[in-house]
């Protein structure tokens, strides 16, 4: 399978097998990830982030350095032509003739896919509005099968957001890759998007709830997120929801011993801190995750791994 040049726009662009390789890829990064490696010397990637973030945008920027290559771009467009009303379009044309790859955030659902219509180098979605987050999808699935062992034959939960959340949306496109079974409890105002289902249904178990404490004995992932107010066309409707789920140590003594904890971050209150310091919680490694599966696309991407 051949990854050279290739876009990252959607999760559902890739088939069970290449996800798997970029996962078997991802557990050659961990040496060079310590190590540090040439193989993208001389190669520039350009991020180009319109929407916060920490996680994302930093993770892209070590694993460029770490596999020897370098980066350029912005983590705020207020200093860019974009403040002087440049369009998405002419920004991603302009670059393109600055780097190899650009990484893009952008809080229009689509603008990773209209970008990549116009450019001629590979362009990776870093988040789209509330659409979608393959990066992070990937990074999730490869956290699952280090820490589990497997994704196959596991009982997985998405809880919170998972109408605005587009990490869960990624995510529960590509387990319904694999053989698990999957609920998804949020409040009914914030259900997961009909789009989401109808892709879903019918290729993986998929049980929708609203109480998280019922089915916790049941789960072998528990994927929490944030409720995400910034995307609210309404905040009388946040008002409604924020605060739906927090996930306690108490509520572990109701799981199997080796069940996991996961979440995309940032967290808000919605897992308490003394989880952080109980043997399920994965959130922080999940970080360290994102590294290897960043490198990873990289080095597939621009060559450094054939």
């Amino acid at each position: 399978m051949n990854f050279d040049g290739r876009d990252i726009v959607s999760i559902k662009d890739f088939s069970k097998a290449e996800l798997e390789r970029i996962m078997s890829v991802s557990d050659l990064m961990e040496p060079l990830s310590r190590e540090g490696s040439d193989i993208l010397k001389g190669k520039i990637m350009a991020t180009l982030f319109f929407e916060p973030s920490t996680r994302t945008r930093i993770s892209f920027e070590s694993a460029m350095l770490r596999l020897g290559g370098n980066y350029i771009g912005f983590a705020e467009p207020k200093l860019t032509s974009v403040e002087k009303g440049e369009n998405l379009v002419d920004t991603v044309r302009v670059v393109e003739n600055y780097a190899n790859l650009i990484i893009l955030r952008h809080p229009l659902e689509g603008a990773a896919r209209l970008a990549s219509e116009y450019v001629n180098i590979p362009i990776i979605n870093a988040g789209s509005g509330a659409e979608e987050h393959p990066t992070q999808a990937l990074l999730d699935l490869y956290t699952i099968k280090r820490e589990m062992g497997k994704i196959d034959r596991l009982t997985i939960a998405l809880i919170g957001d998972l109408r605005y959340g587009r990490t869960v949306h990624s995510l529960a496109y590509a387990l319904s890759l694999f053989d698990v079974k999957l609920y998804l409890i949020s409040p009914d105002l914030l259900k997961m998007r009909k789009e989401v289902l109808e892709e879903i249904n019918g290729k993986i178990e998929v049980f929708q709830e609203t109480d998280l404490k019922k089915v916790l004995p049941k789960l072998d992932v528990i994927y929490m997120t944030r409720i995400q107010k910034e995307r609210f066309p309404d905040l009388k409707d946040y008002e409604l929801v924020k605060g739906s789920y927090r996930l306690s140590r108490d509520d572990l003594k109701f799981v199997k011993r080796k069940t996991i904890v996961m979440h995309p971050l940032p967290r808000v209150d919605e897992i308490t801190f003394d989880v952080d310091d109980t043997h399920h919680a994965r959130y922080f490694k999940q970080a360290f995750y994102g590294l290897l599966v960043r490198m990873s696309l990289l080095s597939l991407i621009l060559g450094g791994i054939k």
